[in-house]
């Protein structure tokens, strides 16, 4: 049976001995939680059940917080562990762990299931570093059925209207959801607050993710870009303090002012905004697309998954815009079964396993012909293609060695401004100076 644990990289060394020559299996350092971890534990337990499967080389999967996680495992390559031979690799992280990783060969299948682009995510100088496991962007997810009435109620819109006008300044009539702005979504947030309107049907308008961690700003950042903003200008100077930032933090910091999203939103991530909008008592939530698999099955959320919609991010001023990144595993250039390593991330690349890793609830980028064989099971994977191709986008700089260092500069100072802890210009302010050291030539 798959074993799995959850420890700390730092135990990690301690434990190299027992993965020797005597019980030489794969190790595979994942991504906890989620389904991620969900789908990785399937693909494992499928690889170990395939008849005549060696013992060396099964899988062994291990965890990690996702607090600090790339630094802890940067920290742990660099001093050159052997306790994992496969570990996560992020589009963002590559060039940063690129010196302590070896370069796979996925075989010639690969590039039929995934496709050459998608595979150039696991990339860096010309090399592949990794198969690539999970496409992430952010689907608005919204209920059906709370929508579907607010659109058919004449009193209801005209309460809608007055909503809009106190809080947003302008009177706004009800939109569907693929229609709406960053305001149209925040005026509907609203409406459904039971703080603000007694009438509403469920407690809250929308969930947010406001806890102090980098994740968090990926999924918010969205609303800055849908209206211009970017980390750097074409010059290459920080362009933090712009319009642009100032509109979306002070969206989200208006909403949660408002009790548009639960007090303790200040400690959610993933988990939190899934268990709230499952629970029946939220209109919206801006959440992974991983979520989608968890959301729309009745036998996980069976309260709101028959009445749970799917749309991109709402547009702002410069169009629409959604936060792309890629996950995937490679091979620790320490690694103690390093041929063993090499046979799980080809099988993982071939058609058969990327499905199954689907089915588990993965969401793997898969060519279209690829992608047609589940799309009664995951029509949430073609979505996904779809709002990549038309919306995605990286912000400039956002793929440097830094970059995780800049998300979490950002997600402690805007978290420090959500909360009142510190004023919008004092947050841009030391996120400007910070970045601009972070982010030097």
């Amino acid at each position: 049976m798959l074993r799995l644990a959850k420890i700390t990289l730092s135990a990690l060394a301690l434990l190299a001995g027992s993965f020797g020559a005597a019980n030489a299996t794969v190790t595979v350092l994942g991504w906890p939680g989620g389904s991620e971890e969900t789908a990785l534990r399937a693909a494992a337990e499928a690889y170990n059940a395939q008849s005549g499967m060696a013992d060396e080389d099964k899988v062994e999967l291990l965890f990690y917080s996702r607090d600090g996680f790339y630094d802890k495992l940067q920290a742990d390559m660099a001093a050159g562990s052997s306790a994992f031979d496969i570990n996560l690799l992020a589009t963002y992280s590559i060039g940063r762990y690129a010196p302590y990783m070896e370069p796979v060969d996925l075989g010639p299948d690969a590039a039929k299931v995934f496709g050459d682009s998608v595979l150039k995510t696991m990339q860096f100088d010309g090399k592949q570093y990794g198969v690539p496991t999970d496409l992430s962007l952010h689907f608005m997810y919204y209920r059906k059925d709370l929508v579907d009435a607010l659109l058919a109620d004449p009193a209801a819109k005209a309460t809608y209207g007055e909503i809009s006008q106190k809080y947003l300044g302008k009177s706004l009539e009800p939109k569907a959801p693929d229609s709406w702005t960053w305001d149209d979504w925040a005026a509907t947030a609203l409406y459904f607050t039971k703080a603000v309107n007694p009438d509403s049907p469920v407690r809250y308008g929308t969930v947010l993710q406001m806890k102090n961690l980098l994740f968090n700003i990926m999924v918010w950042q969205s609303v800055a870009r849908a209206n211009g903003g970017d980390w750097m200008d074409a010059s290459g100077n920080v362009s933090i303090d712009s319009p642009a930032y100032r509109t979306a933090l002070e969206l989200y910091k208006k909403l949660y002012d408002a009790g548009a999203s639960p007090k303790d939103s200040l400690s959610y991530e993933y988990a939190e905004t899934n268990a709230a909008f499952g629970s029946g008592q939220v209109a919206t939530a801006l959440q992974w697309n991983a979520a989608a698999s968890e959301l729309t099955d009745p036998a996980k959320t069976p309260a709101i998954a028959e009445n749970v919609g799917i749309v991109a991010p709402p547009a702002g001023s410069a169009g629409r815009a959604d936060h792309i990144h890629g996950l995937g595993l490679g091979i620790n250039k320490n690694a103690s079964n390093k041929p063993g390593a090499e046979k799980f991330l080809r099988w993982l690349a071939t058609e058969d396993a990327a499905l199954l890793y689907a089915r588990s609830g993965g969401s793997p980028a898969l060519m279209p012909d690829v992608a047609a064989k589940i799309a009664t099971e995951r029509p949430d994977l073609v979505t996904l293609g779809q709002y990549a191709a038309a919306y995605g986008y990286v912000m400039t700089g956002a793929t440097s060695a830094n970059a995780f260092p800049v998300y979490e500069l950002q997600a402690k100072e805007f978290t420090g401004y959500w909360s009142g802890q510190s004023t919008l210009d004092e947050a841009l302010a030391n996120t400007k100076t910070g970045m601009e050291k972070l982010l030097k030539p």
